[in-house]
């Protein structure tokens, strides 16, 4: 892909429209030095400054993906931190937050720590990892440093790697001593076993994917959420539930606000908000993905969860694999979709009467921040870093195979065309890509915690 260079690092974007914090107003950004020095109806300096004329177009926070899997180290044949990232930032995600399924699997602060010194060379995108929880690292888990580490995660179903938390002993032990956000992949692993081998003979003759919500289903996740909650509510942790996929999940989830004194939290994901289990025809293996995507009814739901602000965050689970891998007859495919390249256009594609911009910006930006407690991102406020999408809602994105970025090559959405075009993702003040073409240099940095 072409690259350039990027000249200035004081740069004014004019006459856009600017959508932060529920407010929507036509007017000018500065961006000197990484932050933001000042937003106005009309700006004046008399520096030497770049200026981006984004009359038309949508100046908004770079989105903050809470939920993704970049493969590195160990699993570099399906995605590395580079790759990902840059697709990252081609989709106008300018922050994430890496999962530890990776191999080695991260359950000592060392390996994490040197997660942190690959995304330092290589991340186009602001990094943060999470450390992974197993039975038996109780110790390793008291070291989080809650100013530089995201948090930490427990699978308490199995997925892609070895990361399953099964011991009631070691749950409650880790619910009462982390000294962060907990983030749960919630499947109970008795409900999915059971339903494995109940479904095994049909499974393998059918070779459906569509069997995928049958075997990991409904219960499966009801169970697991509901034992997550209990348990955080017994000892007060600080709880946050990705990927909800049930009608009934989302009504676990109590509408606190302001968002920040909720102490249970949830996300959705694009795809379960994208697709549903009519899509199995359609798209096969490639949708496969855990929890499994469910029916209409519950994608209706998870909508109408976001509206009320039942769940709080939207997210990507970004999880690629080979197209090998993926095409190996089901039951056999691995499960994950690779979605951060398009996720932010998907949700462009949804915003009408109900879900507005606002509230997409609210979701994708602002939630993540708050519920994560991000040091000086995720707004569009003075001082803050300037982490920014710029969307041309006039220009429509055809995806196309050669386009896209990630190291597996292969999306879903190949062939389709998206409403809206990202003409610019800006990173610490700096232009990390424009027009589809991505910046020589990574910007991107480690994050920074707001915690006591």
């Amino acid at each position: 892909m072409q690259k350039f260079k990027n000249m200035s690092n004081s740069i004014i974007l004019r006459n856009g429209t600017i959508v932060n914090e529920f407010n929507t107003f036509e007017g000018d950004l500065w961006i000197k030095n990484g932050r933001i020095e000042k937003i106005a109806s009309q700006i004046s300096v008399d520096e030497i400054v770049k200026e981006i004329d984004c009359t038309g177009k949508i100046i908004m926070p770079g989105v903050i993906d809470d939920q993704v899997h970049f493969r590195e180290p160990g699993l570099t044949y399906k995605a590395n931190i580079a790759s990902e990232s840059h697709a990252a930032v081609l989709g106008g995600t300018t922050t994430f937050m890496e999962m530890p399924n990776t191999v080695p699997s991260v359950f000592t602060i060392d390996l994490l720590e040197q997660k942190y010194e690959i995304a330092r060379k290589t991340s186009k995108a602001n990094y943060s990892f999470f450390l992974g929880a197993s039975n038996d690292n109780i110790e390793e888990i008291k070291k989080i440093d809650i100013k530089n580490h995201c948090g930490l995660k427990i699978f308490m179903g199995s997925s892609t790697g070895n990361l399953l938390v099964d011991s009631e002993t070691a749950l409650h032990e880790i619910f009462k001593i982390a000294p962060t956000i907990i983030a749960t992949h919630c499947e109970e692993e008795s409900i999915v076993l059971s339903r494995k081998a109940e479904f095994k003979e049909e499974a393998e003759r059918r070779k459906d994917p569509a069997m995928h919500p049958i075997i990991r289903n409904h219960e499966a996740c009801i169970v697991s959420s509901k034992k997550a909650i209990a348990i955080a509510k017994k000892y007060n942790t600080r709880l946050h539930i990705l990927h909800i996929s049930t009608a009934d999940e989302v009504l676990l989830f109590d509408a606190i606000t302001p968002l920040d004194k909720k102490r249970i939290t949830s996300e959705a994901c694009v795809h379960h908000l994208w697709f549903n289990d009519q899509d199995y025809s359609k798209y096969g293996n490639q949708i496969v993905c855990n929890p499994a995507i469910k029916t209409q009814k519950d994608q209706e739901a998870i909508w109408a969860g976001l509206l009320n602000n039942h769940i709080d965050i939207i997210a990507t689970d970004h999880a690629p694999h080979t197209i090998e891998e993926k095409n190996t007859p089901y039951p056999g495919c691995p499960s994950g979709v690779p979605l951060i390249q398009h996720s932010l256009l998907m949700m462009l594609e949804k915003i009408n009467s109900s879900f507005t911009l606002e509230q997409l910006v609210h979701k994708m930006c602002h939630a993540p921040a708050i519920c994560f407690q991000i040091e000086d991102r995720g707004f569009l406020r003075e001082g803050y870093f300037a982490d920014i999408a710029i969307i041309n809602p006039s220009q429509e994105t055809k995806v196309l195979k050669e386009q896209l970025a990630y190291h597996c090559g292969w999306s879903p959405f190949e062939g389709h065309v998206f409403k809206n075009n990202i003409e610019y993702t800006i990173i610490n003040g700096a232009i990390a890509q424009k027009f589809g073409k991505i910046n020589e240099k990574n910007y991107g940095t480690r994050l920074s915690f707001s915690r006591d």
